[in-house]
């Protein structure tokens, strides 16, 4: 069974940065796909970034092109969402999935396409 544990998360201010993390046991994300989602308080989650199994390029939400990047350490299974320039706006739960299928672009961003989550790490920014 594959087990995804997020951690990272945090009170910042508006323009800090915070990086978080997502550790993968019990199999390995490199197979599929994986991805990061955010859900703010009383709104729909909302996909954030994704990449893809032997590729390195990152799809991302437009809100968040230029400020969050994410790459991946395979030895140690884990992978990284990077966070700067950080708004009010960015705060929410962010959550970690990985999905076991190398996902077309236009299915990353449904998170039912995913068939494992993380219990989400809080990210607050406010001054």
């Amino acid at each position: 069974q594959v087990h995804l544990v997020e951690s990272g998360g945090g009170l910042v201010q508006p323009g800090d940065s915070l990086r978080l993390s997502c550790a993968v046991s019990g199999g390995s994300f490199d197979a599929g796909t994986v991805a990061w989602f955010r859900q703010a308080s009383g709104k729909e989650r909302e996909f954030v970034i994704g990449i893809r199994r032997g590729n390195s390029n990152a799809y991302y939400r437009d809100s968040v092109k230029g400020r969050f990047t994410v790459s991946r350490d395979n030895a140690k299974n884990t992978v990284f969402l990077q966070m700067t320039s950080l708004k009010p706006e960015d705060t929410a739960v962010y959550y970690c999935a990985v999905a076991s299928k190398y996902l077309i672009v236009s299915s990353m961003t449904s998170g039912n396409q995913y068939d494992y989550w993380g219990q989400g790490t809080q990210v607050t920014v406010s001054s």
